[in-house]
């Protein structure tokens, strides 16, 4: 079922549809995985929910896999946007927490740990360090920032793009600790919806499954 438009302007994200990493609970950060199938049935069920909405901007996140989700969606024409890639994970790209937990001997929290805690290595991130939390909350803010103009305006804006990045990016929109995205669950396809009430930046949806 579409979902009904408001009276006021939304900043909608969509998160991409399943991979094969995140199916197995892996971080995807840089890796450039496809959509499983089934990750592009999401991705096409996403679009029919968004279908009652106009949006007067759309940005995806460089990375094949927000890319296919914003075209099966209806918007293969989203601007693409490097500060929508999802955190450089650095050592951690493509491992799970539960392996990640197992070598520091304490579970992973990746909010409070950060990526840094392996060396870098060159399976996993190809040698780089990875983002800092404080990055990927730079570049949220500044992607908040540029839709605000849009918003401010009249028009929806669409953001196509990942888990954790889209966390972050509604701790931005918020204006709290980008740690509080520890505690924002976002499955693959969800989408979620940031609007305004009595002047105050709001949460109006979360995690909505792409099976509306």
């Amino acid at each position: 079922m579409p979902l009904v438009p408001s009276k006021d302007p939304q900043l909608v994200l969509l998160r991409h549809g399943e991979t094969e990493w995140s199916a197995d609970g892996r971080h995807t950060g840089r890796t450039d995985l496809p959509l499983t199938p089934a990750g592009e049935d999401q991705a096409r069920t996403a679009g029919r929910a968004l279908a009652g909405l106009t949006f007067a901007a759309v940005y995806a996140s460089p990375l094949l896999r927000a890319r296919r989700t914003a075209e099966l969606a209806g918007h293969g024409d989203a601007v693409v946007d490097p500060d929508l890639a999802e955190w450089d994970y650095g050592p951690v790209d493509g491992r799970t927490s539960v392996e990640v937990g197992a070598t520091l001997g304490h579970e992973f929290q990746i909010f409070d740990d950060g990526v840094r805690v392996l060396p870098p290595d060159p399976a996993h991130g190809d040698g780089r360090p990875g983002e800092l939390l404080d990055d990927v909350a730079a570049r949220a803010r500044r992607f908040v920032e540029r839709a605000d103009g849009t918003l401010r305006d009249g028009g929806n804006v669409l953001a196509v793009a990942h888990g954790h990045l889209l966390r972050v990016l509604a701790t931005a929109w918020l204006g709290v600790d980008p740690a509080y995205g520890a505690r924002l669950e976002l499955g693959t396809a969800a989408i979620c919806l940031l609007g305004y009430d009595h002047g105050l930046r709001t949460v109006e949806g979360w995690n909505l499954p792409p099976t509306l």
